[in-house]
This record gives C-alpha cells, structure tokens and sequence, in this order.
C-alpha cells in the first residue's frame, strides 16, 4: 500500500498574491483584482512589519554597544591625555648671562 502526503502534513509556505488570489471563489476574485483588501494583505503587510520592528531593535541594540565602546575610549584618552599633561616637563628656561 502506498503512502501519500496529505496537504496538511506538507511544509506550509507562504502563497503569492497570486497564487492565493487562484483559490478563492469567482465574486472574491472580483474584489481582489477591484484592489479590494482582504485580510490576507493586512496579515503579511503585519509579517513584515514584524520583521523590519525585530530588525530596528537589532540595530538600536548594536548602536547601543558601539556607543558604549566609544565612551569607554573616550574615557581612555581623556586619562591618558591628564597622565601626559601631569608627566610633561616644562621647557628649561632661558637664561641671561
């Protein structure tokens, strides 16, 4: 006896507009081709919102880092720079003879 896949054990993948728009009945075809907006739109317009809130969140967070790592550099140099200054020898003077 041979095994056959039903539609419900198959990956799911997201369907194009137009491979979505081939499933519905005629009189929604018709509002769909009237640029009527159904639900599907909004939910993949929301999936990509997702997306692009995930991936500002990523780069805020990187920003945060960097900006971190620079104030820790800048505190370096601060120190280093009051270490010269206190270290510097001032210049011999001038003497007249």
């Amino acid at each position: 006896m041979a095994t056959t896949t039903s539609p419900a054990s198959a990956p799911s993948r997201p369907l194009s507009r137009s491979e979505w728009v081939s499933t519905l009945p005629p009189w929604r075809r018709l509002l769909a081709t009237l640029n009527w907006r159904p639900v599907y739109d909004i939910e993949m317009r929301g999936r990509e919102s997702e997306k692009r809130t995930k991936q500002l969140e990523s780069e805020i967070e990187q920003l945060r880092e960097e900006n971190r790592r620079l104030a820790e550099l800048e505190s370096r140099m601060d120190a280093l720079l009051l270490s010269a200054d206190s270290t510097s020898q001032t210049p011999p003077a001038t003497g007249s003879n």
